[in-house]
């Protein structure tokens, strides 16, 4: 959990976080999460997520800092992860104790323990199911963004409803990870925004409004228990008195919606209609902002948080930095200087030599192994080394590129 304040000229003045494996081990987290003997479930404990907001700011108390001069704030969560509340819990969440950290009163307040995540991916046959009750993946994607994912949100629910229904029963509220934590600021149910609840396989991305069929296919009663999306930059209300009157916040502090991890990288990068920003990691992610997409099978159409009224994409690529180091490590010694050098003495295009690049299962497309073409299209067991490192970064872009257009980016001239 990271904290992180700025003053109104944007400059950093203050920022900390708490490691929920170092700082509260109590919870016996490995990475924050719990991966179950099946390895495709993955949970965290809910209530480790509200230890370590008692815990920030605490030490944001013990440095000296000024809460009353906070005038409003935001967060950001990991995208698809669920919370449940249990019935009545919304009192205790209105009355919670200034005396106490917020996690003793909350103790009682969830009906699933330990809530599912976005590395989960236990939910195959609830995937299934939802795509055959709308017409297939591609009118799923259509209408969500996406066809079904085991870690989007929606499939999640439809797996604790199938599993336990008194559970679900049981639970008045279902909160993203996200409006889970602007909740805890708010004192009450914060909404879900347009831009986390893309990523759920529930909202209809056209309208912004919960898909009945969608919902129907995962859990009776569902709409209730979602409330009412929200834009992503809408003014909540102001903080729980339990923050001034425990920390100091002004009475006056505003709660703006907080939205999943990666809308809130395209806004923290302030990109605008045709941009594209790329994260270069273990896997690769593409951030594009649209303004007429065409969901696919591959990748994701998101409400864009920024402006409502257009969309952004995310294209995850799998074969990333690790495929990079390995062609580095074969063609080039080890060496990023020679890696470039070699890159740099070869001409753009490769004289028509490409390649396609999957040490391990690519999720977009759904293929591997290792795929060179020469010139005359025709398939060859290997390349120079200079080739081949210029055919793995052209072929890794071009992949970016055709897939974006697939989702309706237009490359401008």
């Amino acid at each position: 959990l990271k904290v992180i304040a700025i003053d109104e000229q944007l400059r950093v003045i203050y920022e900390d976080n708490v490691h929920f494996d170092k700082d509260l081990p109590e919870f016996k987290t490995q990475g924050g999460v719990y991966i179950h003997s099946d390895r495709l479930t993955v949970t965290s404990p809910v209530l480790m997520w509200v230890k370590a907001l008692d815990m920030i700011l605490e030490k944001m108390k013990s440095s000296g800092f000024d809460f009353t001069q906070v005038r409003a704030l935001s967060g950001a969560g990991q995208q698809h992860g669920s919370v449940y509340w249990k019935k009545g819990s919304i009192q205790m969440l209105k009355n919670a104790s200034p005396e106490l950290p917020l996690h003793q009163s909350l103790k009682g307040c969830f009906s699933v323990s330990n809530s599912p995540i976005w590395m989960d991916s236990s939910t195959a046959s609830q995937c299934s199911a939802l795509e055959k009750a709308v017409g297939g993946p591609q009118h799923l994607a259509r209408i969500t963004g996406s066809r079904a994912y085991e870690r989007f949100t929606g499939n999640q629910i439809a797996k604790i409803y199938s599993q336990n229904p008194e559970v679900y029963k049981q639970t008045e509220r279902i909160s993203l990870v996200s409006s889970f934590a602007a909740s805890l600021f708010l004192g009450t149910y914060a909404p879900i925004d347009y831009s986390d609840g893309s990523g759920m396989n529930l909202l209809q991305i056209w309208e912004k409004v919960w898909e009945k069929s969608c919902l129907d296919a995962c859990a009776p009663g569902l709409e209730e228990r979602l409330g009412c999306p929200v834009p992503s930059h809408s003014v909540l209300g102001t903080i729980s008195p339990y923050y001034s009157q425990r920390y100091g916040f002004s009475p006056n502090c505003k709660i703006v919606a907080f939205t999943g991890d990666n809308p809130a990288s395209l806004a923290g990068m302030r990109l605008q209609e045709g941009d594209i920003a790329i994260s270069l990691g273990t896997s690769d992610t593409l951030f594009l902002w649209i303004q007429e997409p065409t969901p696919a099978l591959e990748g994701h159409i998101l409400c864009n948080p920024v402006d409502s009224q257009t969309y952004m994409a995310l294209l995850c690529f799998k074969n990333g930095s690790l495929m990079r180091e390995r062609i580095r490590n074969d063609c080039a010694s080890g060496s990023w200087d020679e890696f470039s050098k070699a890159l740099s003495s070869t001409v753009a295009g490769n004289n028509g030599n490409l390649g396609f690049y999957f040490d391990v299962m690519e999720i977009t497309p759904e293929a591997v192994g290792i795929h060179r073409f020469n010139k005359d299209n025709q398939k060859v067991l290997g390349f120079p080394k200079e080739v081949e490192i210029r055919a793995l970064i052209e072929g890794q872009f071009m992949a970016k590129r055709i897939h974006a257009e697939k989702l309706g980016y237009k490359v401008c001239k």
